[in-house]
């Protein structure tokens, strides 16, 4: 009966490290495969966006002389 309980925790341990070492793997696979190879890190690319809309000042609205005697 022991053996059958120490089983599970020992079954349970090694679900887990292959779930953690999946996750690792899916993470940094890519940068340890380069490695192995031999192939220096790339670094990551930046894509510069450049606005052609320029911030504009507001209007400046002149008011009736009509709506600035009822103000």
């Amino acid at each position: 009966m022991a053996a059958a309980l120490g089983t599970l925790p020992f079954i349970a341990t090694l679900w887990l490290l292959m779930v953690l070492g999946a996750s690792l793997l899916e993470e940094s696979g890519a940068k340890i495969a380069a490695a192995l190879k031999g192939v220096p890190p790339q670094p990551p690319v930046v894509v510069s966006i450049r606005s052609r809309n320029r911030a504009r000042p507001p209007r400046i609205r002149t008011l009736d002389p009509r709506w600035r005697a009822a103000a």
